[in-house]
Formats: structure tokens, C-alpha cells, sequence
């Protein structure tokens, strides 16, 4: 095996430079051709259990793919066909359940709360808003509106706008919340990622100092301290927050790939593994989450918007 290094420059993204000509719209769900392309490097397709899903595909040979329900992006696939996100063998496509891998939404709540676990973005469909192709790098935005069944459990009316753009070695993506309400409204955030990993060789680099809250062994009363690892490893079952948590951390999933999680204006971070509490496929995902666990406030028309870019900076090649 050889280890190949990835350049280490990342690109920068200013919110500007999504502001590019665009190609074609759509709306709602749909789709009289599930096989159709909107835009260069971006098709829409039928996934698991009939779903709609969109296939983003570089003209580097990278590959992501995007389940509209729940906005779920199933796959980041490097040139090499290396997919770098891990989706759960228990993971269910019936429209109904969230899907379970990826990186699901957590949005308007994080984790256990007044309304269902993670909230209802994960579990809803949304819909087509914008997709391009600049430079032979696909870009999509995708749209989630309240409705009534957001509105049964979170009675506000909202817009949340998700960008994603594929590059050669990099993953973006921009969500942008928006208030249409005529009152305020507050809401947490995570993106739920599931990188592929082998668990006993994962470390976590870049969180040490950081205010820590550890739900184990109870996550209703989780412990407060402060972390001192420089590299944090996953020995047995771990769920922690981190708070005001760097823009920039770096994970080494075990199977000699680096990846750099940076983020904008996501305030904390999360590690999770559940170990054999879920016996079946723990060994091969770890968590690593941008989130914003203290709530957001928007007030009527306010637009709240946060930034993760994922990119593999070293990966190992089978010879």
C-alpha cells in the first residue's frame, strides 16, 4: 500500500462565490423522468426503495449522491471509487424512517428534546431548488419549507436552503435558515456525518482545550470537563460535545485516510460511537459532527447560515 499525499490548499469559499449564473430551476418533487439531468455532473435518479435521489458527479472522477428525503447525502466517493461516508447496514429507504448514515440534518432541534429526536428536517422530503456545474464541479441546492407536518410538532413557518458543491478532493455545503414567520423563533443544528472508518485505528486531532460535555454514562446528566488529548481515540463507546469547538479539525478514519472537517460558524463538535451497542457495524463508522447546540435565535426575515467543508487530504492506495 502506498500513502498518496492530497494538496494541501483548500480552496477558498466565500458565500460570494455561490452567486454564479444560474442553470436551471426546479421545484417540489416532481419528476415525470427519474433519470433525468439538470445540469452537468448533476442527475436525478431512482435510489433505494424508489426514492428520488441526485448524483453529483465531478469531471475528476469524484462522486456524491443525495437522497431528497431528508436531504441525505449518502455518498462521497474520491477518484479511486473510495467512499469516505459510511452508511448503517440497518439504514431503512422507506420514505418514512430517516435514513440512518451519511450525513443526516438535525435541524430544528439536536438530539432528544421538545419534538422528535434530531427534529423533522431528516425525515421530510425536500425539493429541488437550483443545481449548476462550474468548472466541471456540480453544484445543488436543495429546499425545505414548513408544512403541516412540521407544523404539528414546531408551529413556525421557515425556509432552509442546503448547497452542495462536489469538487475533486472536497465536499461542501451551506445551510442557510431563514425566519418567514412575523415571529422570532429559535432552533439547534448538527450535521449528523458518518465517515467509514476502522474504529480501532480512528483519532480525532484539533479538540484539545475545548469545554467538553460527556453523555457517558448518563446522557441526561452529562459530566463537564475539559479535554487534554491531542488526538482522541474511540476505545470503547464515546458520545461527547465539545464546545466552541476550532473551525478546523482532522480525522484519520483507520483506513489511512486523513480528512479536514473545517467548518464556518458552526460553534460546536460532537464525537460519537456507540461500540457494542451496536454490535453489528460499530467497527466501521465514527461520528464526527458539526453542530450548534445552544439555540439560534431568528427574528422575523433573519437568516442564520453555516458552512462545513470536508476534504480528504491524504488518502492510502491499494498497489
Amino acid at each position: 500500500m502506498a500513502i498518496v499525499s492530497i494538496p494541501s490548499s483548500f480552496p477558498t469559499i466565500t458565500h460570494s462565490s455561490f452567486h454564479l449564473p444560474k442553470r436551471k430551476r426546479f421545484s417540489g418533487m416532481a419528476f415525470a423522468n427519474l433519470s433525468s439531468e439538470t445540469s452537468l455532473g448533476v442527475k436525478v435518479t431512482e435510489g433505494n426503495g424508489k426514492l428520488p435521489k441526485v448524483v453529483l458527479s465531478s469531471v475528476d472522477g469524484s462522486e456524491a449522491e443525495i437522497y431528497l428525503f431528508g436531504d441525505c447525502v449518502t455518498s462521497w466517493k474520491v477518484a479511486n471509487g473510495k467512499d469516505l461516508l459510511f452508511v448503517r447496514p440497518d439504514a431503512i429507504f422507506d420514505g418514512k424512517k430517516p435514513i440512518s448514515g451519511g450525513i443526516p440534518h438535525c435541524f430544528p432541534q439536536f438530539g432528544p428534546g421538545a419534538i422528535q429526536q434530531h427534529g423533522f428536517a431528516r425525515n421530510m422530503n425536500w425539493s429541488i431548488a437550483d443545481s449548476e456545474s462550474v468548472e466541471g464541479n456540480p453544484i445543488i441546492t436543495l429546499e425545505l419549507k414548513d408544512d403541516p407536518y412540521s407544523r404539528s410538532m414546531w408551529d413556525f413557518s421557515f425556509k432552509a436552503l442546503y448547497k452542495v458543491i462536489l469538487n475533486a478532493n472536497s465536499l461542501s455545503t451551506v445551510l442557510t435558515v431563514t425566519n418567514t414567520d412575523n415571529r422570532p423563533f429559535s432552533f439547534s443544528s448538527a450535521l449528523h456525518t458518518y465517515f467509514r472508518a476502522s474504529i480501532t485505528g480512528v483519532s480525532v486531532k484539533g479538540l484539545n482545550g475545548c469545554k467538553t460535555l460527556n453523555k457517558d454514562p448518563d446522557p441526561k446528566n452529562p459530566l463537564e470537563s475539559i479535554e487534554n488529548r491531542d488526538a482522541i481515540t474511540f476505545p470503547g463507546f464515546v458520545d461527547c460535545v465539545y464546545l466552541d469547538a476550532p473551525n478546523d479539525i482532522q480525522l484519520e478514519n483507520g483506513l489511512g485516510d486523513v480528512i479536514s472537517i473545517r467548518n464556518q460558524n458552526w460553534s460546536d463538535a460532537v464525537l460519537w460511537n456507540p461500540n457494542k451497542t451496536m454490535e453489528q457495524c460499530y467497527r466501521d463508522f465514527v461520528c464526527v459532527e458539526n453542530a450548534q447546540i445552544q439555540e439560534v435565535q431568528l427574528e422575523p426575515k433573519q437568516t442564520w447560515t453555516s458552512e462545513q467543508h470536508l476534504r480528504l487530504s491524504a488518502l492510502v492506495e491499494v498497489e
